[in-house]
């Protein structure tokens, strides 16, 4: 039986739709009134595990998963051994480079040598400064990034943005962007190559579905 892992967040009602359109149905994951992590389509084809986003590419390279639901953000930062196969053309949002509105930061390379950069992104954030060369300090935070800044913790942050409202909510504003990040479909490599529970016909249909939304 073919496992698809699912993001919880953003990304699960559209994920739902799509599956939806080529027959499998996990829209009891959006039943605020269940619990349920693990359910089975109603035509027995597949199951749908509901896991973290972070969590999703963990699922699908170590094979508990065949295919998987997941935000390039995600694949960038954690640089999982999967197989890319299908940009799914939702979840749009950015990553970015942000400071205090009222600083004088108006690009990375403003920012001083050895500052400090608070981010959940942190091998993201480590490689984009690595290739400006300019020597930053890294502070992992996984809470609300935004407050670096407004403490005075960092002069920047590296987080993802969708429609900035938190920033600008919060007197931040975007200097730099690092990389546009959407969903994107993966696939355990070796189940796609054997082709495990039909697994080429699935990902043909979504291809298609997409191509009919477009």
């Amino acid at each position: 039986m073919l496992t698809v892992a699912l993001p919880k967040g953003e990304l699960l009602k559209n994920s739902i739709r799509l599956l939806q359109a080529v027959g499998l149905d996990f829209s009891a994951f959006l039943d605020s009134g269940k619990r349920q992590l693990q359910i089975t389509d109603a035509s027995g084809q597949a199951k749908g595990l509901l896991v973290r986003a972070q969590d999703v590419p963990v699922y699908v390279e170590y094979g508990q998963a065949q295919l998987g639901v997941v935000g390039y953000d995600v694949l960038r930062e954690k640089q999982p051994q999967v197989a890319h196969l299908v940009d799914l053309q939702f979840g749009h949002c950015r990553m970015s480079v942000a400071v205090k509105a009222t600083s004088s930061y108006r690009s990375p390379l403003d920012l001083p040598p050895h500052g400090r950069v608070a981010s959940k992104y942190v091998n993201c954030a480590r490689e984009y400064f690595h290739s400006l060369d300019l020597p930053v300090e890294i502070v992992p935070l996984y809470g609300s990034v935004e407050l670096g800044p407004i403490t005075g913790m960092s002069e920047a942050i590296v987080d993802l943005v969708s429609t900035g409202r938190t920033l600008s909510e919060n007197g931040l504003i975007e200097i730099a962007t690092l990389y546009e990040s959407t969903a994107r479909l993966i696939a355990h490599p070796l189940s796609y190559r054997l082709n495990t529970g039909n697994l080429s016909d699935v990902i043909a249909k979504l291809r298609e579905a997409l191509l009919v939304e477009v």
